[in-house]
């Protein structure tokens, strides 16, 4: 082979082998990082399929009793600009969010405040549906989380503890996801204060989250597992979707949130990893 023909194979084979030695380090045969080189084994994550835990933003998604409604306003269209452009207003605590500390403690951390490394958590899911199906005020307990643990094992520190209530399924109906009585008062399952303090003190979570709308139950206005979560600076994820789809464990989240300045919390965009 001449000089000049092995230039030109080099020249056409370096792009894939620019392109493998890519994939290999950033993981696209099934396992992506989150860390440096030379630390891959602790930081990898390595999954079969990602499930989008997030509902999508409309303007009739339920909303939380005197929040401000999803708004939608164009601004530029094609025809008339060559391009598509809206202005969108929405509540912090609106669709699938994440509260911040500041929500409750005036001297609280702003949701702009969390490190992207806090964004990045292993991931459990205790379905009580079947406790929720019976009692729609279904307060979550630590026996809850015990029965979980015997039969899945001791749920590992800095893990975000998903709890599955079924209310997922209720999302497109705002008046069954509320299900507020002729009161005004709601009725829907939560976890309750000691079951966030064995979580936060014996197995040192990093959070919660769960497919309703708040993850103190309806009827319960201490808001004691809010309170003990985000006084610790944890995750607290709300109005959760497709939990149905993930293992009971082996889950990483990634949770993209909008850096709003002071911000009581935001949408977010949630990301299972599923292995």
């Amino acid at each position: 082979m001449t000089a000049t023909r092995i230039f030109q194979f080099c020249e056409r084979i370096a792009p894939r082998l620019h392109w493998m030695a890519l994939s290999l380090a950033l993981g696209f045969s099934g396992a992506a990082t989150t860390g440096v080189a030379g630390d891959m084994d602790r930081h990898a994550i390595r999954f079969s399929q990602v499930i989008d835990l997030s509902h999508t933003i409309t303007t009739d998604i339920p909303l939380w009793p005197g929040d401000p409604p999803v708004e939608f306003e164009n601004v530029a269209n094609i025809e008339e600009h060559g391009y598509f452009l809206r202005r969108f207003s929405i509540g912090e605590h609106s669709a699938t969010h994440m509260n911040a500390p500041n929500t409750f403690y005036s001297d609280g951390k702003s949701i702009d405040g969390y490190a992207p490394q806090s964004l990045v958590k292993p991931a459990v899911v205790i379905d009580v549906r079947q406790k929720t199906a019976q009692n729609a005020d279904y307060v979550i307990t630590v026996d809850d989380i015990k029965a979980w643990e015997h039969q899945h094992g001791r749920i590992k520190r800095d893990s975000v503890v998903l709890f599955y209530t079924g209310w997922q399924e209720r999302w497109h109906s705002p008046q069954q996801f509320f299900n507020a009585d002729e009161q005004g008062g709601l009725h829907f399952p939560g976890i309750g204060g000691d079951a966030s303090k064995f979580l936060l003190e014996r197995r040192s979570a990093a959070g919660v989250g769960i497919d309703t709308h708040g993850v103190d139950a309806g009827q319960d206005t201490a808001y004691a597992t809010n309170l003990q979560v985000l006084a610790a600076n944890g995750i607290v994820l709300e109005c959760l979707t497709r939990l149905d789809q993930l293992p009971p464990k082996g889950t990483t989240l990634v949770i993209g949130l909008l850096r709003l300045q002071g911000g009581s919390g935001s949408p977010v965009s949630v990301m299972a990893f599923v292995p």
